[in-house]
């Protein structure tokens, strides 16, 4: 353990544990990371740093789980109970995990909330289906009986980044277990708190030991322990490309699939007959929300020349009314989660600069001396960008809003799927037909038209094109990584 942590240590903070077949344990070799409080810079748990040793105990215990009668061979319907339980319990604990998450990560606390709702109401969603997943018959020559039947994949691994732990921990492990599978999670190091817990609900829910297992630690050796584990039958990871590229890689060799959400450089298309009312505030929350660290935030606006000076004007307005705050103050905006988040966007303002951009506002730290210890980052906006500058092509993950013009429709189409990322987009104009249009040929796994989810409802299958990632999470399309289907043949004459 360095200096720093134990002195952190020393401070009494929370121990946290990680979750293997039921109990709470420590890491086999002692060792711990620290996490740290965004707002502050302070320590806010210790954490166990799991090593290969603790992923096998993990994968182990979710294979004897996968094999046991008490969820291996559990009929469906009763598979459908246990998670209607669990999402109840995530309901009845709702602020418990919401704070948790809130001071972990550095969102506002409203949204923390509303995070820990969405993660219960996944689990509602996909128990509502668990005893709905079926194969069919196929048409043969007589004399023959054909069939499919959906199976599960068997060992689960879902590599879970620091932005929306509770979400899409919800969003994978639910469609996961609907199916039967059983799960290993790993949670980035720096924001592990709430899903620990979460696991642990599912304890009290009733689900038996050795379905969902936390294992904490760093990417390079819990992660990549996991993902390259001859146990694991299937991989969930959310991130960043070069992170997924190296997962993908270690699967490779256990020949295991994997679903990958990776980044994103999402348009927000603003024709010059869009209702600003309504544009406006929707825009600043696809970049604002959780500080910009969000795949899906809209990150580009790319506005018709008509009409960049009131809409930059009305987003500069709104972006210098933002409070920010820690998160449990429930501000307008949190911190970023580290100080390698903080060093990170302010070295993409200094490149934005250098580029030729404008900062019309924000583009550094806050000047109240009540946040000066935290991770805060002004709301920015940087105007008169090229779509091939730096700023423009590379995800930055902050709260950074880039602003483009554009003349005429097919420019525009050019420009929003000029980048390798293909996640989400927005189109704003009152021309249904140009929308359509619009929908029709960008290249994203998501268009949003006069509104603007940031990933949407649980219903919304969602994923990307090109290096945004490939596969589907979400929606009954996020049951198909889940499951395989076998094929059986009869001859009956």
């Amino acid at each position: 353990m360095s200096t720093v942590e134990q002195k952190s240590t020393e401070r009494r903070i929370a121990r946290r544990h990680l979750i293997i077949g039921g109990a709470r344990v420590q890491a086999a070799d002692g060792r711990t990371l620290i996490d740290y409080d965004p707002a502050t810079g302070e320590p806010l748990a210790e954490i166990p740093r799991a090593s290969a040793a603790d992923v096998d105990r993990a994968v182990a215990a979710a294979r004897n789980a996968l094999e046991s009668k008490e969820w291996g061979h559990l009929a469906p319907a009763d598979r459908a109970r246990l998670l209607y339980r669990f999402s109840e319990m995530i309901r009845q604990n709702q602020e418990e995990l919401a704070r948790l998450e809130s001071q972990d990560v550095g969102k506002p606390l409203r949204e923390a909330r509303a995070d820990a709702a969405v993660c219960a109401r996944y689990f509602a969603y996909y128990a509502g289906v668990a005893d709905k997943i079926s194969g069919q018959t196929i048409p043969m020559p007589e004399g023959f009986l054909a069939y499919t039947v959906r199976e599960p994949m068997g060992v689960s691994a879902h590599i879970v980044p620091w932005n929306y732990p509770l979400q899409i921990t919800g969003r994978g492990v639910g469609a996961a277990l609907a199916c039967g599978n059983t799960v290993v999670v790993k949670p980035s190091s720096e924001a592990p708190l709430s899903v620990i817990r979460l696991a642990e609900l599912a304890l009290e829910a009733g689900l038996p030991p050795g379905v969902i297992n936390v294992i904490t630690g760093t990417g390079g050796e819990a992660g990549e322990a996991l993902a390259s584990h001859p146990g694991v039958n299937q991989i969930t990871f959310t991130g960043s490309v070069s992170t997924g590229s190296r997962v993908m890689e270690l699967a490779a060799r256990n020949c295991v699939p994997v679903t990958m959400e990776l980044g994103g450089k999402s348009p927000q298309i603003v024709f010059d007959d869009a209702d600003l009312t309504e544009a406006v505030p929707a825009i600043a929350r696809g970049i604002f929300q959780n500080c910009g660290q969000t795949c899906s935030a809209g990150s580009r606006v790319i506005v018709q020349r008509r009409l960049h000076d009131p809409l930059v004007e009305a987003l500069v307005e709104r972006a210098r009314t933002l409070r920010l705050g820690p998160g449990l103050s429930d501000p307008d905006m949190g911190p970023l989660v580290s100080d390698r988040q903080f060093e990170r966007v302010t070295g993409y303002i200094e490149i934005g600069r250098n580029e030729g951009a404008r900062v019309v506002t924000g583009g550094k730290r806050p000047d109240d001396p009540s946040l000066a210890r935290g991770y805060f980052f002004e709301p920015t906006i940087l105007d008169g960008v090229s779509n091939s500058w730096r700023v423009a092509q590379e995800e930055i993950f902050g709260p950074v809003l880039v602003v483009i013009t554009f003349d005429d429709l097919e420019e525009v189409i050019q420009l929003a799927n000029e980048t390798e990322y293909g996640l989400v987009a927005g189109v704003w104009t009152r021309d249904i037909k140009k929308a359509h249009h619009v929908a029709a040929k960008v290249k994203a796994g998501q268009v949003f038209i006069n509104t603007y989810g940031a990933g949407g409802g649980i219903e919304l299958p969602f994923g990307g094109y090109k290096k945004s990632g490939f596969g589907r999470e979400k929606g009954m399309e996020g049951l198909q990584a889940y499951s395989q289907v076998k094929t059986v043949c009869i001859k009956y004459q």
